[in-house]
C-alpha cells in the first residue's frame, strides 16, 4: 500500500452567499443562503481526498488568529493530518466572500497575506520518500519547487493543479512535474491564440509527460506519452462550482495513488467535482466512497 498523499499550497476559510442574480454594480442585495467553511485550493484537495477515504496530509501556513485556527480545526474534523500546517505569529489567514448566484457561478473577493513567511525549512522533506503522490497548487511556489524536485528525486508522482497565482514560476515548476492539470481558464490565459490540442502538446514539451485541462461540464481532455484522450462530465443540478477544480484534483490523485487508468481517474474525478457541484461551499457536497460508488453506479 502506498503512503500518504501530501497536498502542498492554499488553505483558507470561505464565507459563502447565495443570492438570486451576482451584483452588477454598488447597492445591497439579501442573501438566501448563507455557510461558513473552510476554502483554500490544496485544502479543498485534501479533504476531497479525505473524505473519499484517503490518507492525506496537508503542508500549508496560516496566522495565529481566528481564522488560522477555525481552518486547521476545520481540517482535523475532515480527516486531513493538519500537523504541517504551520501557524505564523506574524501572519494572517487567508480568507474569502464568495458570491453565488442563481446558476452557481460565483464572483470571489480573497484576501491573502502578502507578507506570510516562504520559507521552507521547517518543512518535513524527510516524509517525501514514503509519499504514495504530491499534488500542489502555485500559491506557495518556494515549497512547490523544492518538494517537487526532491518527489523527482525519489521517483515519488507529482500533480499539479496549474491554475492561480505563482504563474511567473508556471514555466520552471513544470519541468519537475508528472501530471499537469490545468482549468481551461487557466490554459487559455497561459497558452493563448491555440486550441486544445496544440496546448496540451505544447504542455507536454515543457516537461510533465501528463497534460490534462478540467472543462467544467463538458469533462477532461488530456495528452500524455501513450496519446490522450477524453472523459464527459455528468449532468447535476448546480448550487455552487466553488471549489469544483480542487475536488477534480484531489480525486485524480486519489485515483492515481492507487494505480488506477488515467480513464478511469478522469471518470472518478469528473463525478466528484459534479457532486461536489451540487451543495453550497466547497467541501459540502464532497461524497464519501460509498456516495461516489452510488452515483457511478458501481464499485470501486
Amino acid at each position: 500500500m502506498s503512503g500518504p498523499i501530501i497536498c502542498v499550497g492554499h488553505a483558507a476559510l470561505d464565507r459563502v452567499y447565495r443570492v438570486d442574480a451576482l451584483p452588477k454594480g454598488p447597492g445591497k442585495i439579501r442573501a438566501l443562503e448563507h455557510v461558513e467553511t473552510g476554502g483554500g485550493m490544496a485544502a479543498n484537495a485534501a479533504t476531497a481526498i479525505a473524505k473519499l477515504g484517503g490518507q492525506v496530509e496537508l503542508w500549508s501556513r496560516v496566522g495565529d488568529d481566528d481564522t488560522g485556527h477555525r481552518i486547521k480545526l476545520g481540517l482535523k474534523n475532515a480527516g486531513v493530518d493538519a500537523r504541517y500546517v504551520e501557524t505564523f505569529e506574524e501572519g494572517r489567514s487567508s480568507n474569502a466572500v464568495v458570491i453565488v448566484g442563481a446558476d452557481g457561478e460565483r464572483l470571489v473577493v480573497g484576501a491573502r497575506d502578502i507578507n506570510m513567511p516562504n520559507g521552507t525549512s521547517w518543512l518535513p522533506m524527510e516524509r517525501v520518500q514514503n509519499a504514495g503522490l504530491v499534488l500542489a497548487d502555485l500559491r506557495w511556489v518556494e515549497a512547490v519547487r523544492v518538494i517537487f524536485a526532491r518527489a523527482r528525486e525519489l521517483g515519488v508522482p507529482t500533480v499539479l493543479d496549474a491554475d492561480l497565482g505563482g504563474r511567473e514560476s508556471l514555466t520552471e515548476i513544470l519541468t519537475l512535474t508528472d501530471y499537469a492539470i490545468f482549468s481551461h481558464g487557466a490554459l487559455d490565459e497561459f497558452l493563448p491564440g491555440m486550441d486544445r490540442q496544440q496546448q496540451l502538446d505544447r504542455i507536454m514539451l515543457m516537461g510533465p509527460h501528463h497534460a490534462g485541462v478540467t472543462l467544467g461540464a463538458e469533462g477532461y481532455m488530456w495528452r500524455d506519452t501513450f496519446g490522450g484522450g477524453a472523459c464527459a462530465g455528468n449532468e447535476v443540478a448546480i448550487a455552487d462550482t466553488t471549489g469544483a477544480g480542487d475536488a477534480f484534483h484531489g480525486a485524480f490523485s486519489l485515483m492515481l495513488s492507487e494505480k488506477r487508468s488515467i480513464a478511469q481517474c478522469a471518470e472518478v474525478a469528473n463525478a466528484v467535482a459534479a457532486m461536489k457541484c451540487r451543495r453550497l461551499g466547497a467541501r459540502s457536497g464532497l461524497p464519501s466512497r460509498d456516495e461516489l460508488e452510488t452515483f457511478l453506479g458501481k464499485e470501486l
